[in-house]
C-alpha cells in the first residue's frame, strides 16, 4: 500500500533518532498493509546486520529482525543438532500458523510480529510459550528486559512506549528443554488462529500452559512440579484465569466458541503431556497430518513448499 505521507526512509537501528510521526520498519508486511495517513518517516532496520539467530547452551537468542523463514530453517540447522531440546519441535507448527506464502515468510518477522500485538500473532504464541524474554531498546539509551507473554496487553496493544524498539527475544535452555504439545483451531480451513494453546512439563518447573489466539493477550497457566493438575482441576484454573471479557471477539471467533475451544484444547495438552488417552485437534501438530501446510509434510531436499496466502 503507497502511504504519501511518508517525507524520508531513515536507516537506523538507535532509538534516540526517532520522533513524532515516525515507524519502525522490518519487514513491512503489516506496516504496508494497513497504511497510514499520518506516518512522516520510516526507521528502516533492513541494514541492521542483526545475526538472525545464535544459538548457546544458554539457549535461542532471536534477533527482532529474524524472518519466518530464517527461524521455520533453524530446527533442521547445523546450530541445533544434536540439543536436545524438544522445545524446538513447536517451531514449525508456529510458523505455520501464519498460514502465509513464502514471501510473506521471507519478509515477515519475529519482532514485527509481536510488536503488532494482534491476539493470533503467531510469534507471540511461540516466544510466550517458551518464556522468551524480550529486550527493549528506549530513546534515552536505557533497556529494559520484558517476558514476552506481557508484552502484548490486548488487541494491537503493547508495552512498547512511544520509540521503543524490540531488539531481541531469549528463548531459554530450560524452557527449549521440556516435554511440549501445541494445539491450534480456526473456524476456516488455513483460516487466522482462532485458538493456539502451548503447553510444556518439566519435572523441575511443572506444567505451563499458555493460551494465545482465544484471548486479547497470552495468558498463562502454570503449575508447580508434583501438582500437575488433573481434568477436573485444570478446567477450574482456566475458569479462574480467563475472565469473559479477555476471550477476543472478531471474525474469526465467537468469544462463547474461543472460551470453549480454550478449555476442549488445555485439556488435551494436559492429557498428551502426561502420556494418557486423549485426542488431536486442529492442524499442524502430529499424528494429525492433513494440513496443507509445509511442517506436517515429509522432508524433501530442504525445502517447503508454498503454502495458500493468508493471515
Amino acid at each position: 500500500m503507497d502511504m504519501n505521507t511518508i517525507e524520508a526512509v531513515v536507516p537506523t537501528t538507535d532509538p534516540a533518532q526517532w520522533r513524532e510521526g515516525d515507524a519502525w520498519l522490518a519487514g513491512g508486511t503489516v506496516l504496508f498493509s494497513y497504511g497510514s495517513t499520518v506516518l512522516k518517516r520510516l526507521l528502516d532496520l533492513g541494514q541492521a546486520n542483526w545475526p538472525a539467530i545464535t544459538v548457546t547452551d544458554a539457549g535461542i537468542e532471536l534477533a527482532a529482525t529474524c524472518t519466518v523463514a530464517e527461524l521455520y530453517a533453524l530446527p533442521l540447522s547445523a546450530e541445533a543438532a544434536g540439543r536436545e531440546w524438544p522445545g524446538l519441535a513447536l517451531i514449525r507448527p508456529c510458523c505455520d500458523s501464519f498460514v502465509a506464502s513464502f514471501k510473506i515468510w521471507n519478509m515477515s518477522t519475529v519482532g514485527g510480529n509481536i510488536c503488532t500485538g494482534l491476539p493470533a500473532g503467531p510469534m507471540t504464541s511461540l516466544c510466550a510459550g517458551l518464556d522468551g524474554v524480550a529486550t527493549i531498546l528506549s530513546p534515552d539509551g536505557s533497556s529494559r528486559k520484558v517476558p514476552v507473554a506481557d508484552v502484548v496487553v490486548g488487541d494491537m496493544q503493547t508495552v512498547l512506549a512511544p520509540g521503543e524498539l524490540l531488539r531481541s527475544i531469549h528463548l531459554p535452555a530450560e524452557a527449549l528443554s521440556a516435554r511440549v504439545a501445541f494445539r491450534r483451531l480456526s473456524l476456516s480451513n488455513l483460516g487466522r488462529s482462532g485458538v493456539l494453546l502451548i503447553g510444556r512439563l518439566d519435572p523441575v518447573f511443572g506444567l505451563v500452559i499458555t493460551v494465545t489466539a482465544s484471548t486479547k493477550r497470552p495468558v498463562q497457566l502454570r503449575f508447580p512440579a508434583g501438582q500437575v493438575p488433573d481434568a477436573g482441576t485444570l478446567a477450574d484454573a482456566v475458569e479462574h484465569s480467563i475472565p469473559w471479557r479477555v476471550y477476543h471477539d472478531d471474525i474469526h471467533g465467537l468469544p462463547a466458541w474461543r472460551r470453549d475451544m480454550t478449555f476442549k484444547l488445555a485439556e488435551e495438552i494436559r492429557a498428551e503431556l502426561m502420556d494418557e488417552s486423549m485426542t488431536v485437534s486442529g492442524d499442524f501438530w502430529p499424528p494429525h497430518a492433513t494440513s496443507a501446510q509445509p511442517s506436517t509434510q515429509p522432508e524433501t531436499s530442504g525445502t517447503h513448499k508454498e503454502a495458500p496466502h493468508g493471515n
